[in-house]
């Protein structure tokens, strides 16, 4: 009988079966690992709100997990030993940089931990190179960021919030005011190639048009790609080849391909780093990345769905993973729901609905107030988006869409052209 069906422990039983404060042995291990593979399986299909592509077969991979790979310090330098991936890393690595059109004496990066790790690299680089810089960021820009302001003992003075567009895209308008404002001095400036609740983009061109209209030439241009940087790049439209603004750029491995651990990649201009790292002596490694040891498992995933795929073979998974996201515009669209997605998006933005589609059918959604979204990451199919829009349906028929605003009205429906509330 499929394990989904009959779970291992029931529910009741969970946090019992999970105590560690027995004797050895008296867990059910197999029966703890069993429901943790059966309620990802269950709730795979219908947990939409958050990325992470399922259309990728990990299988002839699993026997990495039976030992420890460890690749410890720089990828240029390989620690000894059989235990770690660090000749696919380093091919991994060459792989992202060829897609951002990094020149090939002027590249440097790594296997990350996600994109929090990636982001906390490569401004740990723009703050050892601008140490007295003022960090931009935007309303939109992921939490991380700012953590990472605190980690690198960035001051909160020195911290300029940048508004972001209705649509998440960074306000130029208000970033060229505080630009004009801190005009003396050195900036780093986080750019974003996906925001979290609207996937949104903030144009490097325009950025970099506006630090030389104040002549702020010592900068540093980071953009947080972690969402969409593989899908742009492949199609040419982010990149750090010849006359690009960006300096670094960060990428999440878990996300667009799928990968059954958290990972990410990190690259960047060579010629940007201030430090290069330590030699450890009993490793017989530079330490230049943010962790020590690092998960070679990450970096043989990242190089099995790159060996197999292929550029052309991601570029057609974004390709049909942006023909459901627009699908899915048309179907909610259809329900007179008001929905919106920016182009080549994955992400498909709407006006939250009740909270019953989510306690009486499942779907697992990212709510940000008045807006929710879902993403339609490789995997996600045209079957997935109608059972939503059904059931999208049972809820707001119970709810009526009302032409009247507020003074300041949560929702603006851009194809209709007027503003839109919920009441119950």
């Amino acid at each position: 009988m499929n394990p989904v069906d009959t779970p291992a422990i029931w529910p009741g039983d969970w946090s019992e079966a999970l105590r560690l404060d027995r004797p050895p042995g008296f867990a059910d291990v197999d029966a703890v690992m069993t429901m943790l593979v059966a309620r990802a399986e269950q709730a795979q299909r219908r947990s939409i709100g958050f990325p992470a592509a399922t259309d990728i077969d990990w299988s002839r991979t699993q026997g990495l997990f039976t030992r420890l790979f460890n690749n410890v310090g720089d990828p240029g330098t390989a620690p000894g030993g059989a235990a770690h991936t660090n000749a696919l890393e380093v091919e991994v690595v060459r792989w992202f940089a060829d897609v951002v059109g990094l020149p090939q004496n002027d590249r440097w990066g790594y296997v990350t931990s996600g994109g929090t790790e990636s982001n906390i690299a490569a401004l740990r680089v723009a703050r050892d190179r601008y140490p007295d810089a003022v960090f931009y960021l935007t309303h939109a820009s992921h939490y991380s960021i700012r953590k990472t302001a605190g980690l690198l003992g960035i001051h909160p003075h020195d911290v300029a919030m940048v508004r972001d567009s209705w649509y998440g895209e960074m306000d130029y308008g208000h970033f060229e005011q505080l630009v004009a404002r801190h005009r003396g001095r050195p900036a780093i400036v986080v750019a974003t190639a996906g925001t979290t609740l609207w996937e949104a983009v903030d144009q490097p061109d325009r950025i970099e048009t506006i630090l030389d209209a104040y002549g702020v030439t010592r900068r540093h241009v980071h953009v947080d790609a972690a969402l969409s940087g593989i899908p742009l790049a492949l199609d040419g439209m982010l990149g750090l080849g010849a006359g690009s603004p960006i300096d670094s750029i960060a990428i999440s491995g878990h996300k667009f391909l799928g990968t059954p651990i958290p990972c990410g990649v990190v690259v960047m201009r060579d010629s940007v780093r201030v430090e290069r790292g330590e030699h450890i002596s009993y490793t017989a490694t530079l330490d230049s990345t943010v962790l020590g040891s690092r998960c070679g498992q990450a970096a043989a995933l990242l190089w099995t769905a790159i060996a197999v795929y292929g550029r052309n073979g991601h570029q057609a998974r974004a390709l049909r993973a942006r023909r459901i996201a627009a699908y899915a515009v048309e179907r909610i669209s259809s329900l007179g729901w008001p929905v919106y997605r920016h182009p080549d998006a994955f992400t498909v933005v709407l006006q939250t609905p009740p909270a019953s589609l989510t306690a009486e059918f499942g779907w697992v959604l990212s709510v940000d107030g008045d807006f929710c979204h879902i993403i339609c990451m490789p995997g996600v199919t045209k079957e997935v988006v109608d059972e939503f829009v059904a059931d999208l349906g049972r809820v707001v028929a119970r709810w009526a869409v009302m032409a009247e605003c507020r003074s300041r009205p949560v929702w603006r429906a851009v194809d209709a052209g007027e503003d839109r509330i919920l009441s119950a």
